[in-house]
C-alpha cells in the first residue's frame, strides 16, 4: 500500500492501516507489531469478547523526506478505537523509539537537526479508555502523557483528527497535550462523548442524535474558531498529508508555538476562556462565534472548507 494509491481517498473512510501508509512517503512505512505477531489483549477472551490481532491500533515508522515519522493510527472499527493494555503499550513503544531516534539524530546531525528531527504523528480514532480493561487503559493514558512531556524540546508530536469515531475521553487530553492539531470539518474532539452527555444530563441538555449540534460543539470548524485546532483541511488523505508536510517544513520552535497547554501563560489563557464562558452564558456555539466577530454564524456550518477559511473570524490568541 503506497501513499500514492490513496491520496484522493476520504480520510474519514480510510482505515487505520491505510492512513498510516498513505501519510508518509510512498513505500517507506514499516509496521511494527503487525497482525502476524498476534499481539492481542489478554483480557478480552476472559470476558467472552473477540480480539483483534493489532488490538485496534497500527504503529510503525516511515519517512517524510529525510525525517523519520513514527506513526500511531487508531482503528475505530474495533471497540471504537478504545485503549486497552496492548493498544496502550504499542503507543508507548512508539514514543520510546522516537525519543531514541532523536538522540541518535542529535548526535549524528548536530548542525542540521531540523532536517533529520523525528516526529510522532497520531491519527486519532477513539472514544478513550476501553472499559473492559479500564485500569490498564488509564495507565496507558498516563504513560503516553508522561512521554509527551519527555518529547518537549526534542521532537514534535502532531495530532490528526478526521476519522469516524473522533477523539474523546482521555485521548482528548492526549491530543490537547500534543504540539499541533490538524482536523477536518468532519473531525470531532472533546472530553466527553455526546451519548455520555445525554445519558448523564438528559436529552434536553444535549441531544446526541442532533448531528448538527454535535458538529457545532465538537467539530473541526468550531475547534478551529476556538484555536483548539491549528489547521483545518478538507476530508482527503492528501490534504492531511500536505498540511503535515507544510507543518514539518517549519522550524521546531515555530511548531511549538501552536501549543494550547503546557505553560503558565497558556493556563491563564484557558482560565480567561472559562471566565468568558461564565459571562456570556452561551446557549449554543453560534453565540460564541458571533462574539468573535462572525456576523452570520448560522451560515458557517454550511460553507465549504475553503470559503469558511476565507471568511471566518477566530478567537484572538493572547500575546505572551
Amino acid at each position: 500500500m503506497s501513499c500514492g494509491n490513496g491520496q484522493n481517498m476520504s480520510f474519514l473512510e480510510a482505515n487505520a492501516r491505510q492512513r498510516a501508509n498513505w501519510l508518509v512517503d510512498e513505500g517507506s512505512f514499516t509496521e511494527l507489531l503487525d497482525p502476524q505477531d498476534r499481539m492481542t489483549s489478554p483480557h478480552l477472551p476472559a470476558l467472552g469478547e473477540a480480539v483483534s490481532f493489532d488490538d485496534g491500533v497500527v504503529t510503525g515508522v516511515g519517512r517524510i523526506g529525510t525525517r523519520p515519522v513514527f506513526v500511531i493510527s487508531q482503528e475505530g472499527r474495533f471497540i471504537g478505537g478504545a485503549v486497552g493494555e496492548v493498544h496502550g503499550a504499542k503507543m508507548v513503544g512508539i514514543f520510546r523509539l522516537a525519543l531514541e531516534a532523536y538522540e541518535a539524530a542529535a548526535e549524528k546531525h548536530p548542525d542540521d537537526l531540523d532536517a533529520y528531527r523525528p516526529v510522532v504523528v497520531i491519527s486519532f480514532e477513539t472514544g478513550g479508555v476501553r472499559l473492559h480493561e479500564a485500569n490498564a487503559g488509564l495507565l496507558a493514558h498516563a504513560e503516553v502523557m508522561d512521554l509527551i512531556q519527555d518529547t518537549k524540546g526534542k521532537l514534535p508530536v502532531i495530532s490528526l483528527i478526521g476519522s469516524k469515531v473522533g477523539c474523546f475521553g482521555g485521548m482528548g487530553f492526549v491530543a490537547a497535550a500534543t504540539d499541533a492539531i490538524i482536523m477536518s470539518p468532519q473531525g470531532r474532539l472533546g472530553l466527553t462523548g455526546p451519548e455520555v452527555i445525554e445519558q448523564e444530563m438528559g436529552k434536553e441538555e444535549f441531544d446526541a442524535s442532533d448531528k448538527s449540534l454535535i458538529s457545532r460543539t465538537t467539530g473541526g470548524k468550531h475547534k478551529y474558531i476556538m484555536q483548539d485546532c491549528n489547521i483545518l483541511v478538507e476530508d482527503k488523505v492528501a490534504d492531511f498529508r500536505r498540511a503535515l508536510c507544510e507543518l514539518l517544513s517549519k522550524p521546531y520552535e515555530e511548531i511549538c508555538s501552536c501549543r494550547r497547554i503546557g505553560s503558565y501563560e497558556l493556563v491563564k489563557e484557558q482560565m480567561n476562556l472559562v471566565a468568558l464562558a461564565a459571562e456570556l452564558n452561551p446557549g449554543d456555539a453560534k453565540d460564541v462565534w458571533r462574539y468573535y466577530g462572525n456576523e452570520h454564524p448560522e451560515q458557517l456550518p454550511e460553507l465549504e472548507t475553503a470559503e469558511f477559511l476565507s471568511v471566518v473570524h477566530r478567537r484572538p490568541k493572547e500575546v505572551h
